[in-house]
């Protein structure tokens, strides 16, 4: 029976609502969409343009395009070695999102920057952006360092150009800067320098920023319809959205849930069941009726059970796809979670809509296509 989720504030939320974004527009259902379009997410490794290898923010070249040359008319010709990065774009309406572009190969060891300078308007990135997406950085903003330090802080100096940018996009372009830089290894959190000179607030609309920013602090952040923020807590859900050319992706939502001690992995698959808030433009993955009934952890596996409603085709027992990228993209960002196993009562194996079995457990690269961060 699926229950509604009040409940308490984690210390710190003053500090996500201080980074919380624009109101959007209705949830819609998924249940008559057509079959989705993959959004990927690319593993990186640690590298930083300047430190030791170890210990600096690098993307693995597993995702790279080998080619290098190719026979045409007589004479070879060269092709420009790409390779696979998630950047955090904005979307048409105005949410912050991961999408996965496919960029020149640095030669260099600088991955960490290059993407930086892929969030820049006006910028490399242009001619490489989907359709309805943009880049966030003010235009003519360069990165002139990355700076590791020893607790996970990478300083990020840029230009005094990127502080030409609107009051209103003050909280995407640190959630864009944050995200995309978190996804390295080694990289907690963010600290914000302009031309060698370190900031404690944002530069326009007066963000503070002194202790650092992390992935902590949210993402397209909406406070929900919890009676206690006291007594809640905060987590990011996956909800699918979907494009004028009815390309699918998926957007990631900071929100306060119940807070049920040192896990909420009920309250966050509750959360997902119940859809997004109204006035956001996301889809609610689930049937109406689809249930919750157990949870259980053991070992970096998350086992969930559902009544039969989860599924979407009973004769083929297949669960969405919606379903399994939102429960999976989810719940593998809780401390611990490596896989997710999903089970529904009274059927002995369920598949995926192409028939592919799930009687192991599903991690993040599974229902992606590539190594989660």
């Amino acid at each position: 029976m699926k229950k509604r989720v009040i409940g308490p504030v984690i210390i710190g939320f003053s500090s996500i609502v201080l980074l919380t974004g624009c109101l959007f527009e209705g949830e819609q259902s998924l249940e008559e969409i057509d079959s989705p379009q993959d959004v990927e997410y690319v593993e990186n490794d640690s590298n930083s343009p300047e430190a030791d290898a170890e210990d600096t923010a690098e993307v693995t070249g597993e995702d790279t395009t080998e080619n290098t040359s190719e026979e045409g008319a007589g004479e070879e010709v060269a092709i420009e070695e790409t390779v696979k990065r998630q950047l955090f774009l904005m979307d048409a309406n105005g949410m912050v999102v991961p999408q996965t572009v496919e960029i020149p190969k640095s030669d260099s060891k600088e991955v960490a920057r290059q993407a930086l300078e892929y969030l820049v308007k006006d910028g490399p990135v242009t001619e490489l952006l989907p359709n309805g997406f943009q880049a966030v950085l003010p235009a003519g903003t360069q990165i002139l360092g990355l700076n590791p330090e020893a607790n996970g802080t990478l300083v990020v100096d840029v230009s005094k150009e990127f502080a030409n940018y609107r009051p209103e996009d003050e909280q995407k372009i640190l959630q864009a800067m944050t995200f995309t830089l978190t996804q390295f290894e080694g990289v907690d959190r963010i600290k914000l320098w302009i031309n060698g000179y370190e900031k404690d607030v944002m530069p326009v609309n007066g963000t503070p920023i002194s202790d650092g920013v992390s992935r902590s602090n949210g993402i397209n952040v909406h406070p929900g319809d919890v009676g206690d923020l006291m007594d809640s807590k905060a987590v990011t859900l996956y909800y699918p959205a979907q494009t004028e050319s009815q390309d699918f992706y998926y957007v990631p939502v900071t929100t306060m849930i119940e807070n049920e001690g040192s896990d909420n992995y009920e309250a966050v698959v509750q959360a997902l069941l119940k859809g997004p808030a109204f006035d956001l433009p996301l889809l609610n993955a689930f049937n109406d009726k689809a249930e919750l009934e157990g949870v259980q952890f053991d070992e970096g596996v998350l086992s969930l059970s559902f009544n039969e409603a989860l599924l979407s085709n009973f004769e083929k027992k297949s669960v969405s796809e919606h379903v399994m990228k939102s429960l999976v993209m989810t719940l593998t960002e809780q401390n611990g979670v490596d896989a997710i196993q999903v089970n529904v009562e009274g059927v002995d194996q369920v598949f995926s809509e192409d028939g592919t079995s799930y009687a192991e457990p599903v991690t993040r690269s599974d229902v992606t296509g590539v190594e989660s961060f």
